[in-house]
């Protein structure tokens, strides 16, 4: 945070949600609290699944959940995991085409992603875990991080029941935004001093902490949609400078380790948890202040694992694990100077 306290610092790192940039009454109903949700999703679920790799066409259907009941939309999403070699069940976008109610659950929400289970199977619904607290790990180290909302779904087609499995649903960028006080900037590729170093450093380490690197905070595959797996928040919708990137879509992580994933092959690396470090050596001055937040932050960041309703055991430890390697190179300041500073881009 720029001018924050470090009061204010240790309250937004161990007060989740309360902290200094943001209030609780911004966030909309869904994202203000972190109970699980029993949803129902009922329409032609088959049609939508059966043709995710080639159609994200939109769907009539209907949403249950909290006592409410409304008419939807569903659609296949994302790039990836719409690929049957990867995925028999396609990430969700679901639309709202009347606003829900102000005493709604759902009341702000327009159109908003829904993450799913992948495989029907436990180990992917693992994997789903695993990702929905990678998120709940960068809301422990920064408000200008996205919501994410776990639900248990049972999806529904003709009158049966096809799979009840563990999703979760993530805070729409103009939420996410507007909570802390800031808007989502709708821009094509920026040039990296356009970039809050600060900002830019702690995104940057927190993608090195969770071993991903299938982002850009600078750029997209199209050069008119800025950024890859990331947004863009800044003091208004046509800021051009001290822009805050915001993560999104860990599948590809170390930390998550999805069966599929695997790194680029410009990388040149084995595997996707082995750690490469990708920041930009504009951000080298403000690497000291951001490892001292994740230092800081690491009782925080072990406690938040063992609260994800669902994450066994195993899990929990081997994510545990993984985080230790981070620690320990940002402990010891040859491995600092070496694998971060030394290999900035």
């Amino acid at each position: 945070m720029r001018a924050a306290s470090i009061l204010a610092a240790l309250i937004a790192l161990l007060a989740w949600p309360v902290n200094a940039q943001e209030a609780p009454d911004k966030a909309t109903p869904l994202f203000s609290d972190d109970t699980v949700l029993e949803v129902i999703i009922d329409g032609p679920v088959r049609e939508v699944v059966g043709r995710a790799e080639k159609s994200t066409e939109i769907h009539p259907a209907t949403l249950t959940s909290a006592g409410e009941s409304h008419a939807i939309e569903i659609a296949a999403r994302g790039v990836s995991r719409r690929r049957k070699d990867r995925c028999s069940f396609p990430p969700l976008r679901i639309g709202f085409p009347e606003k829900p109610g102000k005493d709604s659950l759902f009341h702000g929400q327009k159109r908003i992603k829904l993450v799913t289970h992948c495989n029907d199977n436990s180990r992917f619904e693992q994997i789903v875990l695993r990702e929905y607290a990678t998120y709940r790990l960068y809301n422990a180290i920064t408000p200008e991080s996205f919501r994410v909302r776990l639900a248990r779904v049972t999806y529904r087609d003709g009158g049966k029941d096809i799979a009840t499995r563990m999703g979760f649903f993530i805070e729409d960028g103009d939420d996410a935004a507007k909570r802390v006080g800031m808007k989502e900037v709708d821009t094509g590729n920026v040039r990296v001093s356009a970039l809050n170093r600060e900002d830019g450093a702690r995104y940057a380490l927190f993608q090195y902490m969770i071993g991903n690197t299938d982002w850009a905070m600078d750029a997209g595959p199209d050069p008119s949609v800025c950024c890859h797996n990331s947004r863009l928040f800044g003091n208004a919708k046509d800021a051009v400078a001290e822009l805050t990137p915001v993560p999104y879509d860990f599948d590809n992580a170390g930390l998550v380790d999805a069966p599929y994933a695997v790194p680029s092959e410009i990388l040149r690396i084995p595997n996707v948890k082995y750690r490469v470090y990708r920041g930009y050596c504009a951000f080298n001055g403000a690497l000291p202040e951001e490892l001292a937040r994740f230092r800081d932050a690491r009782p925080a960041i072990e406690a938040e694992l063992t609260r994800i309703p669902g994450l066994d055991e195993r899990s929990v430890q081997t994510m545990r694990r993984y985080l230790d390697g981070f620690f320990g190179d940002i402990a010891d300041s040859d491995k600092v100077a070496k694998k971060l500073v030394g290999a900035c881009l």
